[in-house]
């Protein structure tokens, strides 16, 4: 069995074998949060300037309820609606597949570097895109990638949209608190 720091360089290099692993350790469940959790801090630090520590920790909270709706939304879709003959997931292997496609986002404190950070933090939202489609292919046992990136373009709408509304919430109450005056 890989360590914690061997499943997230097997899941940055996008190995299919990591997620494989990852799937079957029911164990694994911390560990996924903590990859979330990592890069959530990481791309939150990144952007300290901009959000400071209220923005890493709202950073951290969107990212597992968002993570959360994902794994939720990737399940459904991939059990119930387009499942493969093979395709045999529950919903904690979901979960904690996906969230270790989260890895990429773990880089995300060289997002601070000026000018550039915006285009390496596309970088690492694509990164960590095909890290999903690699995990999704492998928790629901897909034969075909393309399906795999028609779940993982779904969920990544839903992932979108907890996004949205748990950014405006807290906007919303940073402003009825005068923070943002």
């Amino acid at each position: 069995m890989a360590s914690f720091g061997e499943r997230v360089v097997g899941a940055m290099t996008l190995k299919a074998s990591t997620f494989q692993e990852i799937e079957h350790d029911q164990t694994a469940m911390g560990q996924a949060v903590g990859v979330i959790v990592l890069a959530a801090v990481s791309l939150g630090l990144g952007n300290l300037y901009w959000g400071g520590i209220t923005g890493i920790i709202t950073g951290i909270i969107t990212s597992l309820l968002a993570y959360g709706v994902w794994a939720v939304v990737v399940w459904l879709v991939g059990t119930k609606v387009m499942p493969d003959p093979a395709t045999k997931a529950d919903l904690p292997e979901t979960f904690r597949t996906i969230g270790f496609a989260a890895s990429p986002g773990v880089l995300g404190i060289i997002t601070i570097i000026p000018i550039l950070g915006w285009l390496i933090l596309f970088g690492i939202y694509i990164w960590q895109i095909a890290a999903m489609v690699v995990a999704v292919r492998e928790v629901l046992d897909y034969t075909d990638t393309i399906k795999a990136v028609i779940v993982v373009v779904i969920g990544f709408l839903a992932y979108l949209v907890v996004g949205v509304i748990m950014g405006m919430m807290f906007a919303g109450g940073a402003i009825m608190s005068g923070a943002l005056s």
